[in-house]
């Protein structure tokens, strides 16, 4: 069964813009990311990624609000205490660029993130929210196509066992075998025939002497 994912708007938005309630559900996705709010942990394709404590705060903020302008007094707000006297503007974009480095984007060319001047920044991707992990999602699809592999591979190509490749090498070997013993049994007729050969011829170079002679004697 897939897990219910759950994408919530607030009824007075417009349609284009969509909020997401985090609170719906243990786990966020979008792209190949996974955050486990209850761990505060966020993964990338399984691996884990080391985020700063702020780094997460800001990733969450733009999560909230996906498609429109996060300001940057929202992530004031958010990531510092009203009494905290820091550079607001010098740490937000540090903030952020650490968030951009950790997941492999761009501020020239955004594929998460984007930056819109003078205002604050704009999360690119649709985020999903669901009670159960990323990788439950696909599992039923992975296994259908490594079985659709699987059948394919043995369809193209036969597989042979370690007892059919000695048969295969005996059969070649008495074949072999065959025809070395054949080579050398012609060769040893035709020595053979090549002795013999000669004897016939000086029987009768004999006999013709010995009619010869009794004729003579005669």
């Amino acid at each position: 069964m897939s897990p219910e994912v759950i994408s919530m708007r607030e009824p007075d938005e417009p349609a284009t813009s969509e909020r997401i309630l985090l609170s719906s559900g243990r786990y966020v996705l979008f792209g190949p990311f996974r955050i486990d709010q209850q761990r505060q942990e966020v993964t990338r394709s399984g691996a884990r990624l080391k985020l700063q404590g702020k780094v997460y705060q800001v990733l969450l903020t733009l999560l909230e609000k996906p498609g429109e302008v996060v300001t940057r007094e929202e992530l004031r707000i958010r990531l510092w205490p009203a009494d905290t006297h820091v550079n607001y503007d010098a740490n937000v974009n540090t903030t952020v660029n650490k968030l951009r480095q950790a997941l492999g984007d761009s501020s020239d060319k955004p594929l998460y993130i984007e930056t819109i001047p003078r205002k604050g920044y704009c999360l690119l991707v649709q985020p999903e929210v669901s009670d159960k992990p990323a990788h439950a999602l696909f599992t039923q699809g992975e296994e259908s196509a490594d079985s659709a592999q699987e059948a394919s591979r043995s369809l193209v190509a036969p597989s042979f066992s370690k007892s059919d490749v000695w048969i295969v090498l005996g059969v070649i070997g008495l074949i072999l075998a065959g025809m070395l013993l054949g080579a050398g049994i012609t060769r040893l007729w035709i020595s053979h025939a090549a002795l013999i050969a000669p004897y016939p011829l000086i029987s009768g170079c004999v006999f013709l002497r010995l009619v010869l002679l009794f004729r003579g004697w005669a």
